[in-house]
């Protein structure tokens, strides 16, 4: 039976264009920093590297995964947290962030580790030495579903900030959660579908 997050965890990417409350638990992640522009060539050099070593994991598991409930699993989506290092107008340029994508319940360290040892072997890549494997707790959240630009996505915000106030809400931290479910390459930039997300509390 191969696990796919789209249908057994749709309580989780299943977002609207409303926004709506939601409890993320803890969760897995391989996952890599960086800073600047997400338009420049080192965040693309990040997330190609980043899912190099998620397709090693994923191959590496089905090929021991026999005995278990789930002999494959799809890919999760790309996920990126997002935070201005200067706190005023936005300037891509001093973002700092994290991209990661999650990985599923049964797979542990010990397997990442090893996976990404093959992967440095096969595909040599320096940035493979800045991917750790780590959890996320965000707890309660506010979420929404973005649909368009990434440009506009104040638009999705200041909906997001209106709900918090009229349910007593407050954001926990200052940075938020993007989840990309779409490939924004290989769409129209009206079609491009984001989850966007605050923890709050």
């Amino acid at each position: 039976m191969k696990y796919e997050w789209k249908k057994q965890e749709k309580e989780f990417y299943g977002a609207k264009k409303s926004p709506a409350l939601v409890t993320v638990p803890a969760q897995n992640y391989i996952m890599i920093g960086g800073k600047g522009n997400p338009n420049d060539v080192d965040f693309s050099n990040r997330v190609s590297a980043l899912y190099s070593l998620a397709y090693a994991i994923k191959m590496a598991y089905k090929t021991t995964a026999i005995q278990n409930e789930f002999n494959d699993f799809t890919v999760f989506p790309l996920e990126g947290i997002w935070q201005k290092i200067e706190e005023t107008v936005l300037v891509k340029e001093n973002l700092g962030y994290t991209i990661m994508i999650r990985q599923p319940d049964f797979i542990c360290e010990d397997m990442v580790k090893a996976a990404l040892e093959q992967v440095k072997v096969k595909k040599p890549n320096p940035l493979f030495d800045e991917i750790s494997f780590g959890t996320m707790n965000d707890g309660k959240c506010v979420e929404i579903l973005h649909i368009g630009a990434f440009d506009d996505e104040p638009i999705s915000f200041e909906k997001m900030e209106k709900f918090m106030l009229a349910n007593n809400l407050e954001r926990t931290n200052n940075y938020h959660r993007e989840i990309y479910l779409n490939n924004a390459n290989r769409i129209e930039i009206s079609k491009i579908k984001t989850i966007l997300r605050y923890s709050v509390s």
